[in-house]
């Protein structure tokens, strides 16, 4: 049965990375009359800044939830696989129309949405793996996707005429071509790169969650995000070290640094890293972490260097000897 548009408002809930293509598909549906609002998901690896921008500029209203928990339980196994790292692109936009669809529950949405293109990312963006998120997200044909809506069967959501699909689009490929000209048409001028901003994507970070799953097993979300920053080592199956490589890095580790849990280390006179050990904070332990920041200093291999150590709320000094580097390579992970 159709709805009568003109006294019952529809409400569209979409999927918002910030990027165009969320921005465009928010806009298609906004110009049909529809209520249009974002939902966006945190975690360690991929944050809401873009999107919190993207609605700064539209002034479409967005919802912003974390979802670590669910997202590290569906990181044991993703049905569908990981990608080239530990990206499991399916799995995760099955678990996000999932949550959002929570929401459209809980707050009266008629339908949910995203910017996704057809073969712009020929993996995770085919016609097979848009029908696998679908199907797995338990939402199946309330999920509409406005810029490639007429090269995909028609969704409830359309056979229902919640929605015209006859001002719906048949974007395809890698062209950001027609994008770019709807960005002009509708004023939009501020939105990110399409590269992405998904760190699972990242092979250097895919290898640090891998031996944090595989190796360590057991860990909180504060570890997670010390997988972004700095040089990080692993002595032994529970204890890790990481060494800020910057100022800027230093500055994020002390964020997620709890003192109840973690050690930190510091050169007391010369400029170098700040140096967290999480795990088994053994005196021995302690002592290798004491050595690698010594290393990261200007101290030359041999020098005696002494290293202020915040363990528990208690400041105490150790004296080690710095060493080369490179004595380190095989715990570096």
């Amino acid at each position: 049965m159709k709805i009568d548009q003109t006294s019952i408002p529809i409400k569209g809930l979409g999927l918002c990375s910030g990027g165009l293509d969320s921005i465009l598909s928010a806009l298609v549906l906004q110009r049909q009359g529809i209520d249009v609002t974002w939902i966006c998901f945190e975690t360690p690896f991929f944050s809401s800044e873009s999107a919190r921008k993207a609605s700064c500029h539209t002034g479409i209203p967005l919802i912003t939830l974390d979802i670590t928990d669910d997202y590290m339980e569906m990181m044991k196994a993703p049905k569908a696989g990981f990608g080239k790292n530990m990206n499991p692109c399916m799995d995760c936009h099955a678990l996000m129309f999932s949550k959002a669809g929570d929401v459209l529950k809980k707050q009266g949405f008629h339908f949910l949405f995203s910017g996704e293109v057809i073969g712009q990312r020929p993996k995770s963006q085919n016609k097979n793996s848009l029908r696998y998120v679908e199907k797995n997200s338990g939402f199946d044909g309330q999920i509409l996707r406005p810029l490639c809506a007429k090269l995909l069967p028609e969704t409830l959501v359309e056979q229902k005429g919640l929605v015209d699909r006859d001002q719906l689009l048949d974007i395809s490929g890698r062209s950001r071509k027609i994008q770019l000209q709807m960005a002009r048409e509708f004023g939009i001028k501020d939105y990110p790169s399409p590269a992405g901003g998904c760190l699972l994507t990242d092979k250097a970070f895919s290898g640090r969650l891998k031996d944090l799953m595989n190796v360590q097993k057991l860990f909180d979300k504060r570890e997670l995000y010390f997988l972004k920053y700095g040089r990080h080592f692993r002595l032994d199956s529970r204890t890790k070290v990481i060494a800020g490589r910057s100022e800027q890095d230093n500055t994020h580790l002390l964020n997620s640094f709890d003192q109840t849990k973690d050690v930190l280390l510091k050169h007391v006179k010369l400029p170098g890293p700040d140096v967290i050990l999480t795990g088994s904070n053994t005196s021995e332990n302690i002592r290798t972490a004491g050595i690698i920041c010594a290393s990261y200093t200007k101290s030359k291999p041999g020098d005696p260097a002494d290293i202020r150590v915040l363990e528990n709320g208690t400041q105490t000094v150790i004296r080690v000897s710095a060493v080369e580097p490179l004595e380190f390579k095989h715990l570096i992970i």
